[in-house]
């Protein structure tokens, strides 16, 4: 299954959080928190 989530994501400034693959892990990383835009790093994410 390639749509299973790999990791948690917790931002550390909204707090909002949900269960990311591989790529969605590489677009947050990228682009920041979908919901307040922060910046992020690989601290945000834990293994699921």
């Amino acid at each position: 299954m390639s749509d299973s989530a790999d990791y948690t994501f917790v931002c550390p400034e909204c707090a909002e959080s949900m269960l990311v693959n591989d790529s969605m892990r590489d677009a947050l990383l990228q682009n920041g928190c979908v919901i307040c835009s922060a910046a992020l790093t690989t601290d945000a994410f834990s293994t699921a």
